[in-house]
C-alpha cells in the first residue's frame, strides 16, 4: 500500500524523472517525432510551474518549526540552519520560475515542427 506522505511523493517524483532520463536517451529510440518532445517539454514546464508552491509551503513549515523552540542541531544554532534552509528554498523557487520560462520558450519553438515521413 502506498503512503501519501510528502516524502513519498517527492521520492515518486524523483523516480519518475530518473525514468524520464532513461526514456529520453537517444540510443533508446523512444522518441521519434517532434510532437513527442513538444509534449514532454510541456509536461516538464507544468512540473516546474508547480514546484515553487511546494518550496514556499516547506519554507512556511520550517518557519513554524522555528517558532516552537523545539528544533535541535548537531552543530550551530537551529534557527541559523532553519533560516538558511528557508532562504535556499526561496532561491529555488526563483530559479524554478526561470527554468519554467525557458521550458515554455522551448515548447513554443517546438510547436510549428512536424515530421516528413517522405524525406
Amino acid at each position: 500500500m502506498t503512503n501519501n506522505s510528502p516524502q513519498d511523493f517527492a521520492a515518486q517524483a524523483a523516480e519518475a524523472i530518473r525514468n524520464l532520463n532513461h526514456a529520453t536517451q537517444t540510443a533508446k529510440g523512444e522518441l521519434t517525432y517532434p510532437v513527442e518532445a513538444y509534449n514532454v517539454v510541456a509536461l516538464l514546464a507544468l512540473l516546474t510551474r508547480r514546484l515553487p508552491q511546494a518550496f514556499e509551503q516547506l519554507s512556511e513549515f520550517l518557519g513554524m518549526l522555528a517558532k516552537t523552540g523545539k528544533v535541535t542541531a548537531d552543530y550551530g544554532m537551529p534557527d541559523d540552519h532553519l533560516g538558511e534552509a528557508r532562504s535556499a528554498l526561496g532561491s529555488a523557487a526563483i530559479v524554478t520560475e526561470t527554468l519554467t520560462a525557458f521550458l515554455e520558450r522551448a515548447h513554443i519553438e517546438l510547436a510549428p515542427l512536424g515530421y516528413d515521413t517522405d524525406a
